[in-house]
């Protein structure tokens, strides 16, 4: 069965610098998050960033906190007032999303009023904070001129579920930069298409019909026109997580490929785990496992193409925990 990831590529992501272990904090301390700096770095290149020190900012020196308004706050000093780096960080922001359009994913440091992606505190008069939340300024730049791509802080990568979903979003990303890099033809934007209908099947039920009478239109259009409309709606269709439900229709789509192929126990067996998938007995590993196995038996070319199978190396275990 044909794996939809590469073995020797590693997508390249851009994280906090301390997330990595890298002593840029404002108290001269780090943040290191160990999946990140140990589980993921085999299988990532990461591109570290620290945009206060950036942009002249010391270690360790007074740290900064967002004021105002909540939708266009302003980074300053919490001791000196005086101290304005709203400027900078989005400039820098902006400077370095142009610098990096080959990266497939970023990893923020959560509530950090450079880099926080939300919930980070907007102080108002007196001290308190607005009800209303924030964005790090610098994020907020950064994340503007790149706003389909896939975007986490550290904090949520906790969650299995987040964190199987940001990083599928990463994959799915990579293999689009590549076809990029081929050229957009219709053929090559129908194929991609076809490889990730079961992965936007569990995603978004709805979109996945949607994107499809897209390309179902392309007609004598030129391809180009409609990429990127379809890769924007593709990426927001997989930033919703896939549901229990939604990964047990897909698991029955794709035993139903099987049903001229497999006999009636194991067929029997196939559905006892989908339904143990569905209580929440078994994680989703055990039935695909299964599927798997089945199809390596009994080859479908079309099911061998889909993303859905391993959308991520296996050795990240991305799906032993949903």
């Amino acid at each position: 069965m044909a794996s939809s990831v590469s073995a020797q590529h590693k997508p390249k992501i851009a994280i906090s610098a301390c997330l990595l272990g890298a002593e840029v904090r404002f108290n001269g301390g780090h943040k290191e998050s160990r999946l990140c700096s140990q589980a993921l770095s085999e299988h990532f290149e990461f591109v570290s960033l620290c945009p206060e020190v950036a942009i002249g900012l010391g270690i360790p020196r007074q740290p900064i906190r967002l004021i105002g308004n909540p939708a266009q706050p302003q980074a300053v000093g919490s001791v000196d007032r005086e101290l304005d780096v709203t400027r900078p960080l989005h400039d820098y922001g902006v400077e370095m999303a142009a610098a990096h359009r080959d990266i497939c994913g970023y990893i923020f440091m959560q509530k950090s009023p450079s880099c926080g992606l939300e919930r980070v505190k907007v102080y108002q008069d007196k001290g308190r904070p607005a009800e209303l939340s924030g964005r790090g300024i610098y994020a907020q730049a950064f994340c503007a001129a790149h706003p389909d791509l896939p975007v986490e802080e550290d904090g949520r990568l906790n969650d299995p579920v987040l964190r199987e979903n940001f990083l599928t979003r990463v994959y799915a990303y990579s293999a689009w930069q590549a076809l990029l890099k081929r050229g957009i033809t219709r053929r090559a934007l129908t194929e991609y298409h076809a490889h990730y209908k079961y992965l936007l099947m569990a995603h978004d039920p709805v979109q996945y019909k949607v994107l499809g009478n897209l390309l179902g239109n392309l007609g004598k259009n030129d391809p180009q026109d409609i990429a990127t409309q379809y890769f924007r709606e593709l990426m927001q269709a997989l930033k919703k997580c896939a549901t229990r439900r939604t990964h047990t229709n897909v698991l029955q789509h794709l035993s139903g490929h099987l049903k001229q192929s497999i006999s009636p126990d194991d067929k029997q067996e196939m559905q006892q785990l989908i339904a143990q998938y569905l209580h929440g007995i078994v994680p989703l590993v055990v039935p695909l496992t299964l599927l798997k196995h089945h199809f390596r038996q009994h080859p479908d070319p079309y099911i061998s193409q889909q993303v859905y199978l391993q959308p991520h190396p296996e050795n990240l275990s991305l799906r032993n925990a949903i």
